[in-house]
């Protein structure tokens, strides 16, 4: 069985290779392999779980199984399931007149999309590259996620101070992921924080309601707040 897995990552490199130079949707010819996809299924349960850590790359046996569920349909429903359960949540909150009702947002594959930028490196299945994506972060394109935009804008009308961190570089990419948010639609936040500057929020007063991001890194530490909520992303790992 080893070495039929070995075949099969071969075979599905060279398939990768293929898509690449022609341009061709790998769908048309992908081959069909004895698990039928469940281990890819399995594996992406254990990243989201949290289960499986420290992970470097897709396993390349799943490029098309991630590829197809980033662009098919299957992880905007698994988004709009878990915005629902959000909205539920804070339906339930009644702000008070203090100013100090806040929500934390991440913004990388929370507000804003990388998706774009992943299919070049075969959905993860390619080392993370920092200087490409910095060239990618530069250019400002990154559409909103229009779930999470929407729920955004419904936060700030109900009264609470949205907080948005990113563990992107301030010096280099500051400007670019403001310019981002704003043409984007992210207007009206409370502040842009880095993620090492989270701690003064407590300091601040506030009461974080809830917190929401694609990395279990987003969720936890000293302001995770009362509730957190993890978006899909099997395409990366942020310790």
């Amino acid at each position: 069985m080893a070495v039929v897995h070995r075949v099969m990552e071969f075979v599905l490199l060279a398939l990768a290779l293929v898509s690449k130079v022609t341009g061709l949707n790998p769908t048309f010819w992908w081959p069909t392999f004895p698990d039928g996809g469940a281990y890819c299924l399995s594996w992406r349960l254990a990243v989201e779980a949290n289960n499986l850590r420290a992970w470097r790359t897709v396993p390349p046996q799943c490029l098309f199984y991630v590829e197809k569920y980033m662009t098919e349909g299957q992880y905007e429903k698994d988004l709009n399931l878990v915005i629902d359960q959000i909205r539920t949540y804070v339906n339930q909150i009644v702000p008070s007149d203090d100013s100090l009702d806040a929500w934390i947002l991440d913004i990388d594959d929370t507000c804003i999309s990388n998706v774009g930028y992943y299919k070049e490196k075969k959905y993860g299945c390619d080392p993370y590259d920092p200087v490409g994506f910095r060239t990618w972060a530069l250019k400002g394109a990154c559409p909103a996620i229009r779930s999470v935009l929407g729920l955004f804008r419904d936060l700030i009308g109900r009264g609470f101070k949205v907080i948005l961190i990113t563990g992107r570089d301030e010096q280099t990419l500051g400007r670019a992921t403001l310019d981002n948010l704003q043409t984007q639609g992210f207007v009206g936040y409370e502040q842009l924080i880095m993620r090492t500057e989270a701690k003064k929020l407590v300091a601040e007063g506030y009461r974080i309601w809830g917190n929401v991001g694609d990395q279990w890194s987003d969720l936890q530490g000293e302001v995770s707040g009362n509730r957190t909520f993890k978006l899909p992303n099997p395409m990366y790992y942020v310790p």
